[in-house]
């Protein structure tokens, strides 16, 4: 049987390999290709390391192999490539094109760049030059055409519309996680507001302390609530000041819902409303993604700095 090259480590070599694995600050590929040498080292054959490591095999080979040629050095940097060869044919471009013209997501009322790369197994980047080469906007109104027929019209919306009735939308979004905990009613009074705290505290483990950042809005702070809270000493209450942008993260889910399946939808009661609502959120929670926050503090700093100077400047006037 074909067996892998061995490979022995100094005492110098392991100790360096050992700290390189562990880095936090390393790229995660060269953390990877030090774990490989490692697990070679141990004496596992390529196969036994890309089980372990979940690989291939051949990924194991070609850096054992690295770094019996060149040492620890080999695995900081890649080896040379080639350029890039076409990997998205014609037949896959006209599938993308006939699905952005002929169909529609499962939980959306439109395609969106990330939605046709998950259905059409491509990238996102993909995704937007092959609708840019065809002029394709699905996110717009005006000038998406749906038509089938060679003389095609932009998709359209009536500016009257016909109102069957309302719901109200509780959320709790876990920032960490990215899932989002849901009801709907008629109205959002104290009484409907501690049947979503019944909920919350149903679904999230008892050994869990539960911190909830909400606004100042005054059924959160009815007395009967106040009560409810006294009685469940895990929940823990930060109320936003008035003016403030904490809520942005679920401000932000209420965005993605309104944009991707209620602006364009089609609702005739409201019972196909609150469906149509809780189908996107299970959709959601299929495979959560949490908001994160990426504008620098120095950035933010600098606009309040901006908008004083203009506020400042026209109250001198």
């Amino acid at each position: 049987m074909r067996t892998a090259p061995r490979v022995e480590l100094s005492p110098e070599q392991r100790t360096a390999l050992e700290q390189l694995a562990r880095q936090r600050s390393a790229p995660a590929r060269v953390v990877e290709r030090a774990r490989i040498v490692l697990l070679a080292a141990e004496g596992l054959e390529n196969r036994q390391i890309a089980l372990r490591m979940a690989i291939t095999p051949e990924k194991a080979a070609r850096w054992r192999n690295r770094f019996l040629e060149g040492g620890i050095a080999a695995l900081q940097k890649d080896a040379p490539r080639p350029g890039r060869t076409r990997t998205i044919t014609d037949r896959r471009v006209k599938k993308v094109v006939e699905m952005t013209l002929h169909q529609k997501p499962a939980n959306a009322t439109h395609w969106s760049t990330r939605t046709m790369a998950a259905a059409a197994g491509i990238s996102e980047a993909s995704v937007r030059r092959i609708w840019r080469a065809h002029g394709l906007k699905p996110h717009q109104v005006r000038t998406f055409k749906l038509s089938r027929e060679k003389k095609g019209r932009c998709g359209t919306m009536t500016h009257d519309y016909k109102r069957n009735g309302t719901a109200t939308l509780f959320a709790a979004l876990d920032a960490l996680e990215g899932q989002v905990i849901s009801m709907c009613d008629d109205r959002h009074r104290h009484q409907e507001w501690l049947q979503f705290l019944g909920v919350i505290d149903y679904v999230v483990p008892a050994d869990k302390q539960i911190h909830m950042i909400v606004d100042n809005y005054a059924t959160h702070k009815h007395p009967k609530v106040q009560r409810w809270l006294g009685r469940h000493p895990r929940f823990h209450m930060h109320f936003t000041p008035t003016g403030c942008s904490w809520l942005n993260m679920v401000e932000r889910f209420f965005r993605d819902l309104t944009q991707n399946r209620l602006r364009r939808g089609v609702f005739r009661s409201v019972e196909e409303l609150i469906k149509a609502i809780g189908e996107y959120i299970d959709h959601h929670n299929d495979n959560p993604k949490p908001f994160i926050w990426t504008a620098k503090a120095a950035d933010i700093l600098e606009k309040v700095k901006r908008a004083r100077a203009v506020l400042h400047n026209r109250q001198s006037a």
